[in-house]
């Protein structure tokens, strides 16, 4: 078997095992960047020793680019209020009457939520937007 052919079997292996692996990250698929680039060095007719430092040099490069792009953006929302995970972000309810222990029953989505106010908040009667979700429970601010 020629060595492009294993470096391109072991750039597919990449790929797939960045797939089924369900992390979410993509530093399999930098890595096998550096296999087809490997691949790619041998069809160029590079020696065996040049493959592997083609391999190493474009995989660590690409990790190392991504993981400074990932450093200059800002973090995003935590699960519980990211609107691009959780649908209900930004949905409007209306509280009728707050309870004594800081909590409401609102009526969303056709049943009973509870309801709470975004910590400093008032509560206040009147439309809410919701703003996080805990559990079952809906944290919401006044609009």
């Amino acid at each position: 078997m020629a060595s492009s052919t294993v470096w391109w079997l072991m750039t597919g292996a990449a790929i797939v095992l960045e797939l089924i692996s369900g992390t979410g990250t993509v530093y399999l698929l930098l890595i096998g960047g550096g296999f087809a680039a490997a691949a790619v060095s041998t069809h160029l007719g590079a020696s065996l020793g040049t493959q592997f430092i083609v391999a190493a040099v474009v995989s660590v490069s690409a990790v190392i680019v991504w993981h400074a792009i990932r450093r200059r953006r800002p973090p995003g929302p935590p699960v519980s209020a990211n609107p691009d995970v959780n649908l209900d972000i930004g949905e409007h309810v209306q509280v009728d009457a707050w309870n004594a222990d800081g909590t409401a029953l609102v009526r969303y989505r056709g049943t009973q939520w509870t309801a709470v106010a975004r910590a400093g908040d008032v509560p206040a009667a009147g439309q809410h937007r919701v703003v996080e979700v805990v559990g079952s429970r809906l944290v919401v601010e006044k609009l």
